[in-house]
């Protein structure tokens, strides 16, 4: 069982943990070393007991109030699935059918009176023609 040396308020211990646990053991360590320092910081210099005893305290704090936000969040998680899955069991909505004339009325009336006018004015410039005569 390796021992490893970790640094804790200013004060170095050995602790014996499993083999390929190292790095959490010195991860761990060090997030109670930023309590520790925070207390000597405010308070001063204080017993080893206590030192370990407040900073440990605080770090509980801490992994409490991130324990009550995943909690939250997997709340809100699970809700949000079940609303997900109620909806994918839902039956699709019928597709609308929107029909749109491709041409619309007006334009189709407008096009035939234009037609008709130009029938007209055609018929009128016929009649105004001389005839041919055949040889001339």
């Amino acid at each position: 069982m390796p021992e490893v040396k970790i640094e804790i308020g200013g004060r170095v211990f050995e602790v014996a943990c499993q083999e390929g646990e190292e790095h959490y053991v010195h991860s761990a360590a060090a997030m109670l070393d930023v309590e520790a320092s925070t207390l000597t910081n405010q308070i001063g210099r204080l017993p080893e007991p206590r030192m370990l005893l407040m900073a440990g305290l605080m770090l509980a704090d801490k992994t409490a109030g991130v324990e009550d936000k995943l909690k939250t969040r997997d709340a809100r998680i699970a809700e949000l699935e079940g609303e997900l899955a109620r909806m994918s069991s839902m039956p699709k909505p019928e597709p609308e059918r929107i029909e749109v004339p491709v041409v619309p009325a007006s334009v189709s009336d407008s096009l035939a009176e234009l037609a008709a006018r130009a029938e007209s004015i055609a018929g009128a410039l016929e009649e105004r023609r001389p005839t041919e005569t055949s040889g001339t």
